[in-house]
C-alpha cells in the first residue's frame, strides 16, 4: 500500500532538509581545526581580507581619570586584515569585521568599589532619585562592570605589524568607548561614543604623553611560527598608551535622571580627563596572524 504524500508533508520535508543543509554548510565554512581554529571568525573569503588576526589580552588595566580598572577577564580582538598601504599614519592595515559580529569582544571587567565607588546616594538632592539609589544598595545590586566596546566600524581599527615587532610608533589604533553597567546606571551609561571615541594609539615601544607625565613602556613579546611557518605568533606582548583624553560620561541612570547622575559619575571618576591622566595597558597578549589564503586551506 502506498503512502500518500501531501503538499503540506512535502513542504515540511523540504524545509527540514534545507535546514540540515544550511547547518552543514555553515559548519564547514568556518570550522577550522587545531591552530587554525583561532581564525574561525575571520572573514577569510572576503575579497578585501588579505590576512586573519586573532589577539587575546589576558591582563593589564584601564585608568580612566581617577579610576583604575584591572583587566581580569580575557578580551579578544579578531577579524580580517586588509593588505597594507602607505598612509599619513604610516604603513597600515585596516581590520575587516569578524563574522560573528564581535570584532572586539564585549568582556565585562569589575570596577573596584562598585557603585559605592561611583555614586554616593547622599549626594543626590532629588528625593525620589536618592530613594532609587538607596534601593539598589539595599537589594545588593552594587556591582559595576566596565565593558570596552568598539566606538567606530572595524575598518577604523588600524594595525601596523612592523611597529608591533620593532617597538616604534603606533602598532594598533583602537577607537573605543567604555560601557558602565549596573541596574541603577541603566543600559546607556558610557564614557566615549561614536562621535567622541577614546582614541588609543597603542605601542609596544615607549609612549609620548604630554609634558609632566611619565611615559609607559610596552613589550613586543616573543615571536614564533607554527603550522609549517604559516601562522605568525607573538606571545607576552604588552601594548600601552597614555596620550589620550576622555570626555564626560553620558546616559547614566537613563532618561530623566541622567541630568543628576552624570555629574556625580563625572566628579567621582574625574571626567573629563585630559591626555596623560588616562592609561591603557594591554598585557600578556597572544597575537596570531596568518594569510587568508592559508586559512581557507585549513
Amino acid at each position: 500500500m502506498r503512502t500518500r504524500i501531501t503538499k503540506t508533508k512535502l513542504f515540511a520535508l523540504a524545509s527540514v532538509v534545507a535546514a540540515f543543509g544550511a547547518l552543514a554548510f555553515g559548519s564547514s565554512a568556518s570550522a577550522h581545526t587545531g591552530e587554525w581554529a583561532a581564525f574561525n571568525n575571520c572573514p577569510s573569503t572576503k575579497a578585501e581580507t588579505y590576512k586573519c588576526l586573532y589577539s587575546v589580552t589576558k591582563g593589564g588595566r584601564v585608568v580612566l581619570g581617577k579610576k583604575n580598572v584591572p583587566i581580569v577577564n580575557r578580551v579578544t580582538l579578531q577579524g580580517g586584515v586588509t593588505e597594507g598601504k602607505e598612509t599619513s599614519e604610516g604603513y597600515v592595515e585596516h581590520l575587516v569585521a569578524a563574522t560573528n559580529g564581535e570584532t572586539l569582544s564585549k568582556t565585562p571587567q569589575p570596577v573596584p568599589g562598585g557603585l559605592l565607588g561611583l555614586v554616593n546616594c547622599k549626594e543626590i538632592s532629588v528625593s525620589w532619585i536618592r530613594s532609587s539609589c538607596e534601593a539598589v544598595f539595599e537589594n545588593g545590586f552594587t556591582g559595576v562592570n566596565a565593558t570596552l566596546e568598539l566606538a567606530r566600524p572595524a575598518s577604523e581599527v588600524l594595525l601596523n605589524e612592523a611597529a608591533l615587532v620593532e617597538r616604534e610608533g603606533t602598532a594598533l589604533k583602537l577607537p573605543v568607548k567604555v560601557h558602565l553597567e549596573n541596574p541603577f546606571l541603566g543600559s546607556s551609561c558610557y564614557v566615549g561614543s561614536s562621535s567622541t571615541p577614546l582614541i588609543w594609539n597603542l605601542t609596544t615601544g615607549e609612549t609620548t604623553p604630554p609634558a609632566g607625565y611619565s611615559p609607559l613602556k610596552g613589550k613586543s613579546g616573543t615571536a614564533s611560527f607554527t603550522e609549517e611557518a604559516q601562522i605568525f605568533t607573538l606571545t607576552g606582548t604588552e601594548l600601552v598608551e597614555n596620550n589620550w583624553s576622555a570626555p564626560t560620561a553620558s546616559g547614566c541612570g537613563g532618561f530623566l535622571i541622567e541630568y543628576v547622575i552624570n555629574p556625580i559619575i563625572n566628579s567621582s571618576v574625574g571626567l573629563p580627563s585630559p591626555a596623560g591622566k588616562n592609561e591603557a595597558v594591554l598585557q600578556e597578549e597572544t597575537i596570531k596572524i596568518a594569510l587568508a589564503s592559508e586559512v581557507n586551506k585549513h
